[in-house]
């Protein structure tokens, strides 16, 4: 991906450029494409999945601000693997999205549907887009972000007065710098909202009466907002591992707590296999090892690897289960020989893409309701503390609103009662995207089913943990319209079997 535009080069682009569901759209819908949307090769970022399936990718052009139609205009990058099976099979199109705010969805048309079941393959176009800001739409810039990408970079845990009033300097400066980077003129029109309209111009430029869709992780917001604005149009929609309906602050101050709840299980399982791991028998035994670790690096970072880069490293790996080997292997590793290879991610985080998804999340964060004030981001910072001396603050994206340069009145609308029924599913103790948020969204769209994943830790279920009560229940909605009589809860796998050295 080649670096996002400077601003002159963004204004430049904007002036140029258990029931049963009826079924969706007939098979011959796909034939009524119009001229808007023209599908050919992709750019190298797209995979290509294996023949005979084929992928081609497209651009659309929308109004910038869709008040204004004859104003500015974007680009949305799209993709498209056709289903495999026959015309009578098809359900229409699904259109899919990976998270963030800030996640380019471009690929994940095809990478997503190599993991989905083949009837789902086999009913559904898979669309995949870039929201507008992100990746080939128009991306988005905020140049230094206030020294987020600094290597090392300061410890991101303020402690005491003077650190708490740095902490809120360096949100000062990354709202400024997305102000400068972006242009106070492009932060109201990358929001969530925003892209649900984009989602509805892909749907009538193919042609298609009805939006199915499936969001994971921030996709699920979005899916909400798309619900919320034309449930008339949606078909079928999987929401898996769900953002609640919070501001997104308040979100994001949930997850930290959850993490906290996290890191504490990925103690015990380390503490569970002390032979493999050697970071000590008990909990308090390998919580010890990990300061010691993350104290060193605060002391004397390696290599540009410091405290924030070891947070960001912890964060990502507690998500996912098949991480936390990986995880203690490192800490193994710097704590016997000083070296941090097994910490440090292998995609830089200074890269154009990184810099672009940073970027996005937390324009879209800024653009989707009210933030915070900086009182309020220090007490609930004391408040976490309490909690555990040594959190993870590493998502506490949203404090950055404190100090955007656009304030929107009011928050985007999630569901409501005019959508049909849509499928939620979720894993027990993801730390991610805690339960409760999709036990809370359910309340917002009345007569939806929530599929629970017990005994597991992870983020992302659906075509993801491999799970067949998840797969079968999702496919069954997907393609016949089941919706299940009553919640379904799934047995998980438990924790993981440590990998091998």
């Amino acid at each position: 991906m080649s670096v996002p535009p400077r601003p002159a080069a963004l204004l430049c682009a904007l002036t140029a450029a258990a029931a049963l569901l009826p079924t969706a759209a007939p098979a011959a819908a796909s034939a009524r494409a119009t001229p808007a949307l023209t599908f050919g090769t992709c750019p190298n970022s797209v995979p290509a999945p294996p023949a005979p399936e084929r992928v081609e990718c497209g651009r659309l052009t929308v109004p910038l601000d869709r008040r204004r139609p004859s104003g500015p205009r974007i680009e949305i990058a799209v993709s498209r693997v056709p289903a495999s099976g026959t015309p009578a099979e098809r359900r229409g199109i699904l259109l899919v999205n990976p998270g963030g705010p800030g996640g380019s969805g471009l690929p994940y048309a095809v990478t997503k549907r190599a993991k989905l079941p083949a009837s789902v393959r086999r009913a559904y176009d898979v669309i995949g887009f870039d929201p507008r800001g992100v990746g080939h739409s128009t991306p988005v810039d905020c140049g230094a972000m206030g020294g987020l990408f600094s290597a090392p970079g300061p410890d991101p845990v303020p402690v005491g007065p003077r650190a708490e009033r740095s902490y809120l300097d360096a949100q000062r400066r990354l709202a400024d710098d997305c102000a400068t980077g972006a242009g106070t003129a492009m932060l109201p029109y990358l929001s969530t909202e925003r892209t649900a309209y984009d989602m509805d111009a892909i749907r009538a430029a193919l042609g298609e009466p009805r939006t199915s869709f499936l969001g994971v992780s921030y996709g699920t917001y979005l899916g909400a907002a798309y619900a919320a604005r034309f449930p008339h149009r949606v078909g079928r929609m999987v929401l898996d591992s769900v953002v609640g309906p919070w501001d997104w602050y308040d979100f994001d101050v949930l997850q930290a707590r959850a993490l906290l709840r996290a890191r504490a299980t990925f103690f015990a399982w380390t503490a569970a296999h002390p032979d493999r791991f050697d970071l000590g028998n008990t909990s308090d035994a390998v919580r010890r090892s990990y300061l010691r670790a993350r104290e060193g690096l605060a002391a004397r970072p390696v290599a540009g690897f410091g405290p924030a880069e070891f947070d960001r490293a912890v964060y990502r790996a507690l998500g996912r289960t098949e991480r936390w080997t990986g995880l203690a292997d490192g800490l193994r590793a710097y704590l016997t020989a000083g070296g941090v290879a097994g910490l440090r991610p292998a995609a830089s985080f200074g890269s154009p893409e990184s810099r672009n998804y940073e970027a996005a999340n937390r324009i879209v964060k800024c653009a989707d309701g009210p933030g915070p004030t900086p009182r309020e981001i220090v007490a609930d910072i004391r408040r976490i503390r309490r909690l555990d001396p040594q959190p993870v603050l590493t998502g506490l994206e949203a404090t950055a609103c404190a100090y955007w340069h656009h304030r929107p009145g009011s928050r985007t609308p999630l569901g409501g009662p005019a959508a049909p029924p849509v499928l939620l599913v979720a894993s027990a103790h993801d730390p991610v995207t805690p339960v409760e948020g999709a036990r809370r969204l359910r309340e917002v769209l009345p007569g939806s089913r929530l599929v629970v994943l017990d005994d597991d830790y992870s983020h992302g279920v659906f075509a993801s943990r491999g799970n067949g009560c998840v797969d079968g229940t999702v496919a069954a909605y997907l393609v016949d319209g089941v919706v299940p009589g009553a919640d379904t809860r799934c047995e998980g796998p438990g924790l993981p079997t440590p990998g091998k050295p």
